[in-house]
């Protein structure tokens, strides 16, 4: 946690709340509130979840689960009940419920894992079980750590272990009879391999029938930033029946990624007939911007976009 005087953070929760205030700069004052925590920021971040923007609030959930603060349980549990919220939305709340991993929110993401919206229901199921899995690994007395990969994110699932090869991982991935859980399993492994044989194994699963899967793929996709995977992200971003979330993750994937190609795909979309495309857009290429600035624009300790 940063510290920084209160007067401070509550001057940039001004700023993400300010919809008046272009969406990249409530972006970063949004991620500079996650990197400095606490009871303030926390407060500035779930009054925001009154925005009518889709994408920032399902941001706003992502940075919650991220910052693993038990306090903001209450917040993301009316955030997932409440069926007013967009879909992407809910389910980031849910995922969120299971990246701070408290055994309290097992009741809650057992409702909800019947839910009508199937990516909402497949979101449950899968943060029931990482909170299980934290269960029976955690050491008593203690809060979980961020998982171990070279991303320091707080995953919805742990890799699979035991040395599998890529073709191995692949098959994990793609077998559709399996749960949603051990293919995400195998997922985070694939992608923490860091090769280009294991991106392209994890594009392929940009073509699962799962939305909730391939939207999972894509963000996989961009925290790599391998080039070979861009033509994968630009097909599904372009293909007008793609479902809005994996639309979306594929726009910030593109731009974590940040190629020539990738700003120009982008510039495309930018007036895209859904909102949280657009938007996402909007955002990515602010990313782009700055993945190949040489100098820093962002605040510090800024890191790539999240859901």
């Amino acid at each position: 946690m940063v510290q920084i005087e209160e007067s401070k953070v509550a001057a940039i929760g001004d700023v993400l709340n300010s919809r008046e205030r272009p969406l990249k700069e409530r972006f970063r004052a949004l991620f500079t509130l996650r990197n400095i925590g606490g009871e303030r920021a926390l407060e500035s971040i779930g009054r925001c979840f009154t925005d009518d923007s889709a994408l920032l609030k399902h941001e706003l959930a992502y940075c919650l689960g991220q910052m693993q603060d038990s306090r903001a349980i209450p917040l993301l549990t009316k955030v997932l009940a409440d069926t007013t919220q967009e879909p992407m939305v809910r389910h980031e709340a849910a995922e969120a419920l299971g990246a701070i991993g408290d055994s309290s929110v097992e009741e809650i993401l057992q409702q909800y894992a019947t839910d009508p919206v199937v990516e909402v229901a497949e979101t449950c199921e899968i943060a029931l079980e990482r909170v299980r899995w934290l269960k029976q690994t955690a050491t008593p007395g203690t809060v979980a750590a961020k998982d171990c990969n070279p991303y320091a994110s707080v995953d919805p699932t742990p890799p699979t272990t035991g040395g599998h090869s890529v073709d191995d991982l692949r098959r994990i991935l793609m077998d559709e009879t399996d749960t949603l859980y051990n293919r995400y399993r195998a997922m985070f492994a694939l992608r923490n391999l860091q090769t280009k044989d294991a991106t392209l194994a994890l594009a392929c699963g940009l073509k699962d029938k799962s939305a909730l899967f391939r939207h999972e793929v894509a963000f996989v996709l961009g925290q790599l930033q391998e080039e070979c995977s861009v033509p994968f992200l630009v097909e599904n971003l372009r293909d007008p029946l793609e479902n809005e979330m994996v639309r979306h993750e594929c726009a910030e994937a593109l731009g974590a990624i940040a190629t020539e190609e990738c700003t120009r795909v982008l510039t495309e979309y930018l007036k895209d007939d859904k909102r949280v495309v657009k938007e996402s857009c909007e955002v990515a290429l602010d990313m782009c911007e700055y993945e190949n600035s040489p100098e820093f624009q962002y605040a510090d300790g800024l890191v790539k976009l999240g859901h």
